[in-house]
């Protein structure tokens, strides 16, 4: 039996509010919010006594959701969000958008920051990546024809 499908990626946020407020602007739909502890949760992820405020966000053809999180309970640990693109480990999501120039615009006006530039893959697709929320790498990319 194999993989049946991908259900979410998560993102580790300091301030989850504008991190829905990102997201949303980009065009995804909060699903719910939740907060998650107990036993349970612990040993599902090895850090025993968890406190975790979630937001579960879905794209708008209801295949793929982005979970967002805020540990307050254990404290973060480590910080890779101004990690380069080469770096080891997960560092990025790409969403397909419709009229990138436009969602660039719309996304400046919330801090969002170019990393290198629109290019054109092959007359294919139209790429970038920019610096969200927090710094977070995110990829956006345009088909073309």
């Amino acid at each position: 039996m194999g993989i049946k499908r991908m259900d979410n990626v998560g993102i580790v946020v300091e301030d989850l509010e504008t991190a829905i407020s990102f997201f949303s602007e980009l065009g995804l739909e909060l699903e719910g919010r939740a907060t998650i502890e107990g036993e349970w949760a612990g040993r599902v992820t090895g850090l025993g006594d968890q406190v975790v405020e979630i937001a579960m966000m879905r794209t708008p053809d209801g295949h793929s959701r982005l979970e967002l999180s805020r540990f307050i309970r254990p404290a973060v640990v480590a910080d890779h969000r101004r990690a380069p693109v080469n770096a080891l480990g997960y560092l990025r999501v790409m969403f397909a958008v419709e009229q990138l120039d436009e969602t660039l615009e719309r996304l400046y006006g919330l801090g969002a920051e170019l990393v290198g530039e629109v290019v054109n893959y092959q007359d294919v697709y139209r790429l970038c990546y920019i610096r969200g929320p927090e710094g977070l790498l995110i990829g956006l990319a345009e088909e073309l024809g």
